[in-house]
């Protein structure tokens, strides 16, 4: 559904009155790169972008794309391939402002806002050596890619993100704020660990911690594509008989234009 842009130009200064973040239009300086999302493929035009400072913001912003009947995108991090945080003529709320981030190291819980990337979640979780399974990417976004599951190193001990998830509040599209959580509201929480989207915005994820580091060791090993064949042999034997504190993936890949990959 699309509103008249004049409709939209009329509505925004009112909006303003009580929104903390930004609102940006096409016309603004900042609009280019604030709409860019990480897919450079998908190159969508959000009538206006509602950057958010907290749950306030978002309430007033889910509030006016409905009553402007305005299709609705939320960014948090903008990672996701799909595009899926972006929108033509519509409302994008973006959550890339809210990046608070708490860690009761003695509960081993975390609770973050959903403008946090993976990258700062672990940066202030390790402080007290812990971690949950989050994206195999640091820029990754934490609100999608935990309700979509949450593939990432720490999965074959620690399962899914999604597995760790405590609780969400969220703001529903008729404005509420819920709290999401097997006591509160159960079966709300449910559907955010199974179907993820479309059931409102994530303001901030709790999450269950484990001790994990402060030293972890890791790499790539790369071997020329003729190996391939006797690689992949010898990652299915090895891997049958590794204890879950092993995450290992095999992958055929190129190197970039030119490169060549030193024999292993």
């Amino acid at each position: 559904m699309n509103t008249s842009a004049s409709s939209l130009a009329d509505a925004v200064p009112e909006f303003a009155k009580t929104f903390t973040g930004q609102l940006i239009r096409p016309t603004d300086p900042a609009y280019e790169d604030v709409r860019r999302i990480h897919n450079g493929l998908v190159d969508k035009r959000p009538a206006l972008i509602a950057r958010c400072r907290g749950v306030a913001d978002i309430v007033d912003a889910v509030s006016r794309a409905r009553s402007l009947s305005l299709e609705v995108a939320v960014r948090g991090g903008g990672h996701g391939v799909a595009g899926r945080a972006t929108v033509d003529g519509g409302l994008m709320i973006d959550l890339s402002l809210m990046k608070g981030i708490h860690v009761d190291p003695k509960a081993r819980i975390a609770r973050a806002q959903g403008g946090a990337t993976w990258g700062e979640f672990n940066r202030e979780t390790q402080l007290h050596a812990l971690a949950t399974t989050g994206g195999v990417v640091s820029t990754t976004g934490i609100g999608g890619l935990t309700l979509g599951g949450g593939v990432g190193w720490l999965l074959a001990k620690c399962g899914l993100a999604v597995d760790n998830l405590l609780a969400v509040d969220i703001i529903t599209a008729d404005g509420r704020v819920e709290r999401a959580s097997p006591a509160d509201d159960a079966d709300l929480f449910w559907a955010l660990r199974g179907a993820g989207a479309n059931f409102g915005v994530a303001a901030s994820l709790e999450y269950r911690l484990h001790p994990v580091g402060p030293t972890i060791t890791g790499g790539l090993v790369a071997h020329p594509f003729e190996q391939a064949r006797e690689v992949l042999r010898f990652y299915r034997a090895v891997t049958a008989s590794l204890p879950d504190e092993f995450t290992l993936f095999a992958g055929l890949i190129h190197a970039p234009d030119g490169a060549k990959l030193a024999p292993s």
